[in-house]
């Protein structure tokens, strides 16, 4: 009730006028609490009508006394409560189900209000508990006023189930923002809240779980030592350059014979030695890539291959032209001997590392992470920079090879005692195959599968060229020593020399 003390008038003199009091304190329309105390009165009074009525004189209780106005309790006028019909003065239909509850429909009204203390009430909706719509409940939203302070998103009713986490509200075209589908989130993104607008991506180091609702951390992941195909590539690395060390140590124990004369002292080692090299660089492809192994490992590659290929064309080169010198009168023989060999390795050799000093210079390698290739995996790897001198250094190399291969090849039909053109020419095949399968498989994989594809290409060309050209060498100076004699050497080149003229 309103205080007339607070407003400092003093106390009632019996004339104050409510219609004077503001509508904040005493409201003088008829309000809801009002209309239903309104009802309650007449509801009761019917009630009474009816239990004093004619009939209800002529009922009486169990023990034969008649109902008596001073005595009546509430239990007994619920009695009448029940099932009770009539029209009140406003002429709206009051009616009471068989459980004495009022079966009256409820006004939702919006209250208004204005900075000067005075509001308005708005009906927004209404709920119809006879109706024979199927939603009792109605609500029109655009009649709705929020207050302009209110910043956040009204709340809204849900005709559906609510979206658990990991899916996002979908509204429906031409419904109501209460009625959506749940959708789930798309890759990379998640939700983390019950009912939730939008999908929130997640870290570019991280992912979302199975059921979009959490981001894990991605692993990280390069070509290590420690998985089975690193063990393998690791295992024929180290086995291929004991390999090439034992066949070094035969040579070296047994260069004062023959056949290991015959076969030129100083490009053997030099081509021993840079295949040594090309097994050992394998492990700058293997583990973590770091800055120094990204600069070095395919500039190391490019000129390490070269010098073995340069010396296998050089090989090739003085087989040849030892046999044309042994023909009576040609002038080959003075550009037989170590100059021209050393030529050949040296100015094949210095092209190569020309082109991997400007590679180096104009855009190096570094290392690099791949965050998007793979959805939970971090690939480590190294970026070549310029991919127009990586295959620039691998075009030179097969150029070099196809050269060594074509020599070889015209050569093939030489006699043994003079060169051995037939294994170089199965070298380089091998040695040019190898390759030429090499980049539809290196530019189909990714991670640490292309680095993989690379490291295999080089233990396999490598090791073609090791087999080949020194494997049935050492087989005739360790198991068939008498095929490594000066007499059978000279009865070779006697037969040789003979079929030439």
């Amino acid at each position: 009730m309103y205080n007339i003390y607070a407003a400092g008038k003093g106390s009632c003199t019996g004339k104050e006028d409510l219609g004077s009091l503001p509508g904040t304190a005493f409201e003088m329309e008829m309000s809801g609490q009002s209309y239903s105390i309104y009802n309650a009165v007449y509801a009761v009074a019917h009630g009474l009508h009816a239990m004093y009525s004619s009939r209800a004189r002529q009922k009486t209780r169990g023990n034969g006394e008649k109902w008596n106005f001073l005595k009546v309790q509430p239990w007994q006028l619920r009695l009448f409560l029940k099932n009770l019909h009539f029209n009140n003065s406003a002429g709206e239909e009051i009616v009471f189900n068989e459980n004495g509850n009022l079966a009256a429909a409820y006004d939702i009204i919006n209250l208004i209000t204005f900075p000067n203390r005075s509001f308005q009430k708005v009906q927004v909706g209404g709920v119809e508990p006879q109706s024979s719509q199927k939603e009792g409940l109605t609500i029109n939203a655009t009649t709705i006023g929020w207050n302009p302070k209110f910043k956040q998103t009204p709340p809204a009713a849900t005709c559906v189930e609510s979206c658990h986490p990991g899916y996002r509200k979908l509204i429906k075209e031409g419904k109501q923002v209460c009625c959506y589908d749940c959708v789930e989130c798309s890759e990379g993104s998640i939700s983390t809240m019950i009912d939730s607008n939008q999908c929130e991506r997640c870290p570019e180091k991280q992912y979302p779980n199975e059921k979009h609702h959490q981001c894990i951390p991605k692993i990280i992941i390069y070509l290590s030592y420690k998985e089975v195909l690193g063990e393998v590539l690791t295992g024929f690395a180290v086995s291929f350059a004991v390999i090439t060390v034992v066949v070094m140590g035969t040579f070296i124990f047994h260069q004062n014979t023959p056949i290991v004369k015959a076969n030129n002292w100083d490009i053997t080692c030099t081509l021993l030695v840079s295949l040594l090299l090309c097994f050992l660089c394998s492990f700058l492809f293997l583990g973590c890539p770091g800055t120094v192994t990204c600069l070095l490992r395919q500039a190391v590659f490019g000129v390490v291959f070269s010098i073995a290929v340069s010396c296998v064309l050089a090989k090739t080169i003085t087989v040849v032209l030892a046999f044309m010198a042994t023909k009576p009168g040609n002038r080959m023989r003075l550009w037989v001997g170590k100059r021209l060999s050393v030529s050949v390795i040296v100015f094949c050799s210095l092209i190569q590392t020309s082109i991997c000093a400007v590679w180096l210079t104009i855009s190096p390698p570094f290392p690099d992470l791949d965050m998007h290739s793979q959805v939970d995996e971090i690939l480590v790897q190294c970026n070549e920079g310029s991919e127009i001198m990586f295959y620039v250094v691998l075009g030179y190399m097969w150029l070099l090879a196809l050269i060594s291969f074509t020599v070889a090849f015209f050569a093939r039909k030489l006699p043994d005692t003079f060169n051995e053109a037939k294994l170089i020419t199965f070298s380089m095949l091998v040695f040019c195959s190898v390759w030429v399968s090499f980049v539809p498989t290196y530019l189909s994989t990714k991670g640490k599968s292309m680095v993989a594809v690379e490291v295999f290409s080089i233990l396999a060309s490598s090791g073609g060229l090791l087999g080949c050209i020194f494997l049935p060498k050492c087989y005739i100076i360790i198991l068939r020593p008498e095929l490594n004699t000066r007499e059978q050497l000279v009865r070779k080149k006697t037969d040789v020399i003979s079929r030439a003229a």
